[in-house]
This record gives C-alpha cells, sequence and structure tokens, in this order.
C-alpha cells in the first residue's frame, strides 16, 4: 500500500499538468481564426476569408443572397450550391447573419491526412 501511494500521486500529477498544458495549447493550435462574416452583407473578398471558400464559391454565395433575398439563419447557406452539411460544420464557427463582418484573416482548414489505403497502393506501385 505504501509503495502504491507516490506512484499515484506522481501519476495524478502528470495528468493534471498535461490537461493544463493542453488546455492552454487547444486555442492556439485549433487554427481558429478571430471573427466571423455576416453572409448577408459580405461582398466577395469577405467571404473568401472563410476556409475552403474561393472566389467562385463566394460568388454563389452573392447570387444566391440577390435571387432569394437575406439568409434568415446560417444553416440556409446549405441552399447553395455546393455547400452540404460538411460545408456547414466547416463554416459554423465564422459565419452570422446579423452584425458586421471582423474576419481580417483567411481562416486554413487543416486538410485530412491520406487514408492508409492509398498511400499503401502509391508504395507498391513504386516498388
Amino acid at each position: 500500500m505504501r509503495k502504491s501511494l507516490p506512484i499515484f500521486v506522481i501519476a495524478f500529477l502528470i495528468a493534471t499538468a498535461g490537461a493544463a498544458a493542453f488546455a492552454a495549447e487547444t486555442p492556439a493550435t485549433s487554427g481558429a481564426a478571430e471573427g466571423v462574416v455576416n453572409i448577408n452583407t459580405a461582398d466577395a473578398a469577405q467571404l473568401s476569408l472563410l476556409p475552403r471558400v474561393g472566389t467562385k464559391a463566394a460568388q454563389r454565395i452573392i447570387d444566391y443572397r440577390t435571387q432569394h433575398g437575406k439568409f434568415q439563419k446560417t444553416t440556409d447557406i446549405m441552399q447553395v450550391k455546393g455547400f452540404g452539411d460538411k460545408s456547414y460544420e466547416r463554416l459554423s464557427a465564422y459565419i452570422v447573419v446579423e452584425g458586421p463582418s471582423t474576419l481580417t484573416a483567411k481562416v486554413r482548414s487543416p486538410r485530412k491526412p491520406r487514408s492508409s489505403k492509398a498511400s499503401n497502393s502509391r508504395r507498391n506501385t513504386a516498388s
């Protein structure tokens, strides 16, 4: 019993320090830029600051807004061609329908790593 107590205390301290370090790093490593874009008032340049949104997609948002009126809620962006559930999940933290646009820099979303299946097939053909 006496031997296990110091081990438990050391493990607890390591776990606590690791959790505190992770919590301190999370905002910086999340890749989240500060600011939002109002999809009802933003121009193409402001919309292009959103992750994985280029000039063509920004123009589709503007065209949809011109034809159908203002977006009532952020989920309405899924009505625009090329924007579905996955796009909305990626953009939801950065878009609003009221207030000013405050995003000032392009948000870069991390790319997903290639699947092991694709990298294995490439290795097999190279050898």
